[in-house]
């Protein structure tokens, strides 16, 4: 839900970075990769109780995830596949994280295995609902190269709860159902707004309107004769 806004305004602050990205030599799938490295590596510190030192990799993975696609179009290395590469080990990152918070907090196991399995629903209805909208032109293509549709879990919503989940780890029973609601009523959500705006269009129904006033009316012009100038 916060993305978008994110994404508008961070390029103004990272073009050092780039140029750091630049002059050791880096693709932007060198980046999304590192991002993804960087992302496994809080995740084991999570997992090892380091949690302090997991949330500062986690966001240091972020910013390699939030930099890669800026990176891609200042330098005109877009590509199909990187926009795919990017959303997949985005997908890899987060669950590594849930996996570490089960390893380090076993006692919320029904939490986190509910996290991961609307994990699975929430990037499915993303890509289903931004396929027909692309399949429909119902919006335009986001600068992430491929539509996802958008939900009240995103990117920076994650990122928030496992921050929350990180600071306050006495509050994990409270902070993790939380997030597993955010999750669940982001999928039905999904789902209703799917079922409102890809309903099937009832072309019979239209074919049997009644035609329309202006249509009905018979003309008044005369009948112009051919054989007139």
């Amino acid at each position: 839900m916060i993305d978008n806004a994110f994404r508008a305004r961070l390029p103004r602050f990272v073009r050092p970075l780039l140029a750091l990205y630049a002059r050791l030599g880096w693709t932007p799938n060198d980046v999304t990769a590192l991002g993804f490295l960087i992302a496994l590596a809080a995740s084991t510190a999570v997992a090892t109780g380091s949690w302090y030192v997991a949330l500062v990799l986690w966001w240091v993975s972020r910013l390699a995830d939030g930099t890669d696609g800026i990176y891609a179009r200042e330098t005109g290395q877009e590509s199909d596949f990187g926009a795919y590469f990017d959303i997949v080990l985005d997908m890899a990152a987060y669950g590594a994280m849930v996996l570490g918070f089960a390893i380090a907090a076993p006692a919320f196991q029904p939490q986190w295995m509910a996290m991961l399995f609307l994990y699975i629903l929430c990037i499915a209805s993303a890509l289903a609902l931004g396929a027909q909208e692309a399949k429909r032109a119902a919006a335009p293509r986001d600068e992430r190269g491929l539509r996802l549709g958008a939900g009240l879990a995103e990117g920076g919503e994650t990122g928030i709860a496992y921050s929350v989940f990180l600071l306050l780890p006495e509050s994990l029973g409270v902070s993790t159902t939380l997030w597993v609601a955010i999750l669940l009523i982001t999928v039905v959500a999904r789902t209703a707004l799917a079922w409102r705006g890809l309903a099937p269009i009832d072309f019979d129904a239209i074919r049997s309107e009644p035609p329309s006033r202006s249509e009905s009316r018979p003309s008044r012009e005369t009948p112009r004769n051919p054989s007139e100038p």
